[in-house]
């Protein structure tokens, strides 16, 4: 794997972003628009773990796991490890190219079920698992978060927000002990939102809101001490 010190703008956006946690043993998990092999060792020596995307022709990614220099099949893994830095190629409908810091180096080979499906390796079940609430790794790497395509950018930004905004709300659930799926925490926040623009739309009308409903779902978060913190890095 090539080595690579060069610093870019994305790569100092990552740094401003964890200047606080560092040292902290927190996680970071990117898409590949953040992802840099360079930037992995600066956040190695802050104690920062990662599990990114990353796109093939990245500088500084090995050579030899590229579509040109290595022919591939469904269910095909080859790894790639340079210190502490793993690149992993994983075959499915598509090729996903991942970096990684906190895992050990999945076994190369081939592995599918009987149905011919691939196998997800342990890294693409965690990297789904942490940032799937936003999108799973699909072909290259992208996420399953598309908007329109004659959608105006502002409105794409304002999904963009939201979903983020719902995202760390669900994690500092979680981070406090919350035991609810990423599913009934959005339903549960749908339905007091229904609620609650129902009890604003009575009140503006002049009429007596009276008792809460007994449909109303209250959720109570007990705060617990927490040292494992997950940060997320999408591009917009």
């Amino acid at each position: 794997m090539a080595a690579c010190h060069s610093s870019t703008a994305t790569h100092g956006t990552v740094l401003q972003v964890i200047r606080r946690v560092e040292g902290l043993g927190h996680k970071i998990f990117m898409d590949n628009y953040f992802t840099l092999p360079a930037l992995f060792g600066d956040l190695f020596q802050r104690k920062i773990n990662v599990c990114a995307t990353v796109r093939d022709d990245k500088r500084g990614m090995p050579r030899d796991t590229g579509p040109k220099s290595l022919k591939m099949k469904r269910g095909d893994i080859a790894t790639r490890v340079r210190g502490t830095l793993r690149a992993v190629r994983w075959k499915d409908r598509g090729d996903v190219y991942i970096l990684i810091n906190m895992h050990a180096p999945p076994v190369e080979g081939n592995f599918t079920q009987e149905s011919g499906q691939a196998i997800k390796p342990r890294v693409v079940e965690d990297y789904n698992a942490y940032i799937g609430v936003c999108g799973q790794v699909r072909q290259n790497g992208q996420q399953l978060w598309n908007c329109p395509q004659n959608m105006k950018w502002t409105k794409k930004l304002f999904f963009h927000l939201i979903d983020m905004t719902i995202l760390n709300a669900f994690l500092i659930h979680k981070s406090c002990g919350g035991r609810m799926t990423h599913t009934n925490f959005r339903e549960i926040l749908v339905r007091e939102l229904i609620i609650h623009s129902q009890q604003e739309n009575l009140t503006a009308r002049g009429i007596s809101r009276g008792r809460p409903s007994p449909t109303a779902v209250s959720c109570v978060f007990t705060a617990q001490a927490n040292t494992e913190h997950t940060i997320f890095l999408q591009e917009v």
